[in-house]
């Protein structure tokens, strides 16, 4: 049995939507047996499909050439996760490194930096001061 390999990869829910996985097709993203490949490419059981997300590329070997989409439960049995242990590790290293802080002042401000620039900027109340002061209030002065 084949199947189109953009069906297949948003079957075997590697993508989320269909026009994802064909668009990752179109860029190149997507290659079996080194070939890149088309949307509109069949692919068979046995095929090892590489996927690039990022910069980690994933394998996958094409247990059932499905074209309609499996549950999350059904995934293990329409593909196997052949993924080289290399790749895998540079997952976790990504992992691990977390989020890449921006230089300070640079870029957009975050929220934290927004509220302070708010609370610098906005007035101070001065609840003690007296409004009812009446400059002109001086008699002893003669008018020219």
């Amino acid at each position: 049995m084949e199947a189109r390999i953009d069906k297949w990869l948003w079957s075997a829910r590697i993508y989320k939507t269909r026009t994802i996985a064909a668009d990752a097709c179109k860029n190149g993203r997507v290659t079996v047996g080194g070939v890149k490949m088309k949307p509109s490419k069949m692919i068979k059981e046995g095929d090892v499909v590489d996927v690039k997300k990022g910069p980690i590329v994933y394998s996958f070997k094409v247990l059932k050439a499905i074209q309609n989409r499996v549950g999350a439960k059904l995934v293990p049995e329409v593909m196997q996760n052949v993924t080289s242990p290399k790749q895998l590790e540079l997952l976790e290293m990504n992992r691990i490194s977390g989020f890449i802080d921006r230089a300070r002042g640079t870029g957009r401000p975050t929220k934290k930096e927004r509220r302070d620039l708010d609370d610098f900027i906005t007035p101070a109340y001065f609840g003690d001061f007296d409004d009812d002061f009446d400059f002109d209030d001086d008699e002893d002065e003669e008018e020219y």
